[in-house]
């Protein structure tokens, strides 16, 4: 009988610590967020703002990790400041939903690690419209069946994600890399990625960002005379080397320690297991803002602590 692999996790007692920290109001609703509550005053004409971006920020996290609809928000957070004993003005659910769109359109550092050399980079589909699965299975799909694609840049290290981004379902995983290219932080050497970047765009990019990009190429691939496809002739010629496509391009995953790249899978995993797999918001500028929250909500679980085991024969 063939013995199986078993991933034993070491630190059950800190990481079931962790768990339970997740579900901590105060970890959500902290003090530093009471303190930066009050948008600072700003020069120039027009309504000054009574909430900052901070508070909008800290509500739509609780709105993340506890599921609750935008109306329900308003509630939790009016009877949270109650029973907390704070002066606190509550934003309407409607102020929250507007502020929303405006933080979507940043794009920020996520990961707190301050020097990020290496990234898994990968995509999942969120749905907006459509019924659930067993009502398609029955009795087939409607027209009206709407998707978004997110694509998550996850240091393999830390766990974190870097980079969340959210494009159209008809948009490609490299059409996104090259998008996302500008905003990758510039520390980073590695970036390792699946066939579906195998694009001369993205190899073009990564090159000017000084990136090695540790792609399979795909088979029957043939050599580019062009610098940015340097590592990817490497790449072949090293296959090649190594005994061909059979036994070569498994042996060159193991070389290259591609095997990190399923990280990103893992974390694709993570995020659809604490957040589900449908969007609340309706427009695409609202429903950025949701992602970038759910990554910064991630984040703060991993951050809180994560299992550390190995890997037994049974």
């Amino acid at each position: 009988m063939e013995k199986k692999h078993i991933y034993r996790v070491k630190n059950w007692g800190e990481y079931n610590k962790a768990l339970i920290q997740r579900g901590n109001i105060s970890v959500w609703f902290s003090e530093d967020a009471i303190q930066k509550w009050a948008a600072p005053k700003q020069p120039g004409k027009g309504r000054p703002k009574v909430y900052s971006d901070d508070a909008i920020l800290c509500a739509l996290l609780l709105r993340a990790v506890y599921n609750l609809p935008l109306r329900a928000l308003q509630g939790f957070l009016g009877a949270l400041v109650s029973l907390l004993v704070l002066s606190l003005p509550i934003p309407c659910y409607s102020q929250i939903c507007r502020r929303a769109k405006f933080l979507g359109q940043r794009i920020k550092r996520l990961c707190k690690k301050r020097k990020v050399t290496d990234i898994v980079i990968d995509s999942t589909g969120l749905k907006v419209y459509g019924e659930g699965e067993w009502k398609v299975r029955l009795y087939g799909a409607c027209k009206r069946r709407t998707w978004r694609k997110v694509h998550l840049a996850i240091c393999p290290d830390s766990h974190e994600v870097v980079l969340s981004f959210l494009t159209e379902n008809s948009k490609s995983d490299g059409e996104a890399l090259i998008k996302m290219s500008k905003h990758l932080p510039d520390t980073l050497e590695r970036a390792y990625l699946d066939g579906a970047y195998d694009k001369e765009g993205c190899y073009r990019k990564l090159y000017e960002k000084n990136i090695d990009p540790i792609v399979p190429p795909q088979r029957g691939a043939v050599l580019h005379p062009m610098p940015w496809m340097k590592a990817r002739n490497n790449s072949i010629q090293e296959i090649k080397g190594l005994g061909g496509e059979d036994g070569g391009r498994k042996l060159w995953k193991k070389l290259k320690g591609y095997h990190r790249r399923s990280l990103a899978e893992t974390g694709m995993y993570r995020f659809k297991t604490l957040f589900g797999g449908k969007l609340r918001a309706r427009k695409m500028a609202y429903q950025k803002a949701e992602i970038y929250t759910k990554a910064l909500a991630m984040n703060k679980m991993t951050s809180l602590g994560m299992p550390k085991g190995k890997w037994e024969f049974n």
